[in-house]
């Protein structure tokens, strides 16, 4: 039997290494990816301050997985009739009994041609490197008496953490937010809020916690173009109407659409988490709705929690196929719980369990330990170790305090 998993994502790496221990070890695993690397991509945003951690958040495929087979291919096709999947790499075709799509999801520019040219997206480790590159041009032009206006656009979860890690740079960098007129980072939304899908406990906390550090929010502003030194928005209010903003750096971060090999549709899957009899989509590639009806957020932790189901389910089936019977199993559907929310803000972090939301020390030390957890269940040990080294030394060189909400 040929079980495929495709991306290495949260979904697809967690995903693989649990069929590694529960299905036989006559059933061949094999995992594919473009990169040969698994990057902690909630972590991605930190290189744009400090490039070194590239290294930190890459974990080679090889060393990651036990028996499944590695492949660097790029994805170009899924053909669920088949149950075949066409690599564009290497133009090579795989067939499978059991199928996962982990392929993530790719950013969207909705039909925004101007934004897709002059913006910088936030996916992959060349982004931060651009972002970073572009943000230093920028500083150099502020030192020389012009300007360096910083934009996000998109205030989710990324947006939220690139905005504070620009705000940390300019701060590094000696400028003060609040006395100059010349450096801004502003952090856009088209809805009303900052992280308008997680509870206002949550909102508030992150918003006063970006004002702090000298984030300029605008609310109800929609992108709508941009050019090589402004964007421009539309506002909502009593009346629409347009601004145009100055942006000498723009950051999007605002939506996501499905990968190629889907055609750029995210799917919505069942229950189980089945787009097709032997195929599951996986993580942000699809749009879920779990066993309370109720839409699961696109986010590292829910993809970590949908792989831990489908690996249940896949199992079920290989045992089926393998053993014969009547009946095909009964297959688990997904429920969503979420024990809290986690976002870094530059050198701080916001955190909500339950009721409770917490900033400054415990809010990172929480953050800390969520990472370490998910470094080390996927065998990334010497990376946990260096998690919780940064992590410490920075804190302890910068004697930062903690306070709950």
């Amino acid at each position: 039997m040929d079980v495929l998993v495709l991306g290495a994502g949260y979904a697809g790496l967690t995903l693989t290494r649990l069929l590694e221990r529960e299905i036989p070890d006559d059933v061949d695993i094999t995992l594919v990816d473009e990169s040969p690397a698994h990057l902690i991509q909630h972590e991605l945003h930190r290189a744009i301050r400090r490039p070194d951690v590239a290294d930190e958040i890459t974990i080679p495929l090889a060393d990651a997985v036990d028996r499944a087979a590695v492949r660097t291919a790029r994805v170009e096709s899924v053909d669920t009739d088949d149950r075949s999947v066409h690599l564009e790499s290497t133009d090579e075709t795989l067939e499978y009994d059991v199928c996962a799509i982990c392929l993530g999801a790719e950013t969207a520019f909705h039909g925004l041609e101007t934004v897709r040219e002059h913006a910088i997206p936030l996916k992959r480790l060349h982004h931060a490197e651009m972002i970073r590159e572009r943000t230093l041009e920028s500083l150099e032009r502020y030192h020389a008496g012009e300007t360096a206006h910083l934009v996000v656009g998109g205030a989710g979860l990324s947006g939220i953490q690139v905005a504070g890690e620009l705000a940390a740079v300019l701060e590094e960098d000696g400028i003060d937010l609040a006395s100059t007129d010349r450096a801004s980072v502003t952090l856009l939304e088209q809805f009303d809020t900052v992280a308008p899908s997680f509870p206002p406990e949550f909102q508030r906390a992150v918003t006063d916690t970006l004002e702090g550090q000298g984030v300029t929010l605008r609310p109800n502003a929609t992108v709508i173009g941009a050019d090589a030194r402004s964007v421009t928005v539309e506002l909502s209010g009593d009346g629409r109407q347009s601004e145009t903003l100055p942006a000498d750096v723009l950051v999007w971060t605002g939506g996501i659409r499905g990968p190629a090999a889907l055609d750029g549709e995210r799917p919505v899957v069942r229950r189980d988490l089945r787009l097709e009899d032997r195929t599951f989509v996986v993580g942000d590639a699809a749009r879920v709705v779990d066993t309370h009806g109720e839409a699961v957020p696109a986010s590292a932790q829910s993809a970590v929690r949908e792989a831990r189901a489908v690996a249940e389910n896949v199992a079920r089936l290989v045992d089926y196929e393998r053993e014969g019977g009547l009946f095909e199993p009964r297959l688990e559907g997904f429920r969503f719980e979420s024990p809290g929310w986690l976002v870094s803000v530059g050198d701080d972090a916001v955190a909500q369990v339950g009721p409770s939301v917490f900033t400054g020390n415990a809010a990172k030390a929480l953050k800390t330990t969520v990472g370490v957890g998910y470094l080390s269940s996927v065998g990334a040990i010497r990376e946990a170790v260096d998690l919780v080294q940064r992590e410490f030394v920075e804190d302890a060189e910068r004697g930062d305090s903690s306070s709950r909400r």
